[in-house]
């Protein structure tokens, strides 16, 4: 039996530049496999990419490294390892034929992470593309040692012929020990769209400058929007903003509670990123400014942004932009990510909060802890911060917020806004690691790992103050 790993990088991400066998997630993995199992070979295949043609459709894409022995004495357990987020662009493309359908491999897609660069959110959105498309697929991550006892009884199933028959293996985690059923309240569950429509019918969301690339499962039809909630997206051209940003000026937001207010001593002294100049403060507060009229022009009741295109644009981000917009009760979400927005915009009218838009970043199936991360979070729900260079590109103001600890949500309605995540949680701590977004919060989530590791909405989720699953979903509206 073998076990090939192939992974997948983005330039945006420092780890992008290690080559995959000397990083130290994999090579933990890779000594752990062969102390528990010696007879299962690991190998190490580089970045997956294209230049092998599709027997199916010709094109040009990495399936046929998957066309192995599914069993017998040469079975291959293919593993893709996504090493950092901004990948999923790249795992789409890899898999596409010339007329753009999907040309998959007849296994399971599994998706090995870490916890740390985004390689978890990466995977959930990967995962979310697949079930869209009807194709299994499974996220393999928490300690070493789960990971390892989850890829080992993988590797049997396939090599005692489990396959056989076409049977899948147990890939909801139901064969693996100590991972605390996520059925029912702590799974998806139905979104009352008829309870919600007669308060948001003629909400107006705009969209500027469309969703991220690597946002491959969060499209939202315009038209499926306004039928089934009455909502208007309305799309604002990326090339607006700018140069709405570059005439520059804003109005200093009214009663925002600033990083620097709370027990922080000195909240402009970045814990990672470099030092934070006035002109980055003042480009930030451009970004904002430039928002501001944007929602006067079009009449917007919130708004996504996408954000990552600032970087290269104004060399700035957006990230004190939607803090202080959430703060002031205007929805606003990052990467242009529609469903999150949506979300956020239901969260505003159960609760007053726009909620913390986060990517979960670290998942323990057996503590049934969760860590989520992002480098926004509304300032009116953090208790204190410090500011802090945007994470992946080291640029800009992001905020380190930290949430005061207690009864939480977690939030996400589908791209087709039929169903919905809402789970009660407790933050029990904030955090600050240096390989992940500014904002770091870790909730007991019991019986979410099946979840978020199979059957995730997306990546972003949203955290809000308190337990409201019932009014969220629309059976309390």
């Amino acid at each position: 039996m073998r076990i090939v790993i192939h992974s997948l990088a983005s330039g945006l991400h420092a780890e992008a530049a290690v080559q995959t066998a000397r990083d130290s997630f994999i090579k933990a993995i890779v000594s752990a496999m062969q102390e528990a199992d010696p007879s299962v070979r690991m190998m190490v295949a580089g970045e997956l990419r294209g230049g092998v043609a599709c027997p199916c459709c010709g094109a040009v894409t990495p399936l046929a490294r998957f066309r192995t022995p599914l069993t017998g004495p040469e079975a291959t357990l293919n593993l893709i390892y996504v090493r950092t987020g901004g990948t999923e662009g790249a795992f789409k493309a890899a898999f596409t034929g010339p007329d753009g359908s999907l040309c998959l491999p007849d296994q399971p897609i599994r998706l090995l992470t870490s916890g740390k660069s985004n390689s978890l959110a990466a995977s959930m959105e990967i995962l979310s593309y697949l079930r869209q498309h009807g194709h299994d697929g499974e996220i393999l991550h928490g300690p070493v040692s789960y990971v390892v006892s989850r890829i080992t009884a993988l590797a049997h199933e396939y090599g005692e012929n489990v396959l056989g028959d076409r049977k899948k293996p147990a890939s909801e985690h139901e064969s693996a020990e100590n991972v605390r059923d996520g059925g029912g309240e702590t799974g998806r569950r139905a979104f009352n769209a008829a309870a919600w429509k007669p308060r948001l019918k003629g909400k107006r969301l705009g969209i500027i400058g469309k969703p991220s690339d690597w946002l491959i499962s969060s499209d939202v039809d315009p038209s499926v929007a306004r039928e089934i909630l009455g909502l208007e997206l309305i799309d604002v051209p990326m090339e607006e903003l700018v140069a709405e940003i570059r005439k520059g000026g804003y109005d200093m937001p009214e009663g925002i509670r600033w990083p620097g207010s709370g027990p922080i001593v000195d909240p402009f002294q970045p814990r990672y990123g470099r030092e934070l100049t006035p002109e980055a403060f003042g480009g930030a507060l451009d970004i904002y400014g430039a928002l501001c009229r944007l929602i006067g022009r079009y009449r917007l009741d919130g708004l996504t942004l996408r954000c990552f295109d600032l970087l290269t644009e104004v060399g700035n981000t957006g990230c004190m932009a939607l803090a202080i917009l959430n703060a002031r009760g205007i929805p606003s979400s990052c990467e242009g990510d529609v469903p999150a927005l949506i979300s956020m915009l239901i969260a505003h009218e159960v609760t007053g909060c726009c909620g913390f838009q986060a990517n979960p970043a670290r998942i323990d199936p057996q503590s049934g802890e969760v860590l989520l991360a992002h480098c926004t979070v509304p300032l009116d729900m953090i208790r204190g911060g410090e500011y802090d260079t945007h994470f992946e590109s080291g640029i800009g103001v992001a905020v380190r917020g930290e949430l005061p600890e207690g009864p939480v949500t977690v939030f996400k309605l589908s791209p087709d806004l039929r169903q919905c995540f809402a789970v009660d949680a407790e933050l029990v701590r904030n955090q600050a690691e240096r390989d992940l977004c500014r904002t770091q919060v870790v909730l007991h989530a019991s019986g979410t790992a099946r979840y978020f590791l199979t059957d995730s909405i997306g990546n972003h989720h949203i955290i809000l103050p308190g337990h409201h699953g019932r009014q969220l979903s629309g059976k309390e509206v």
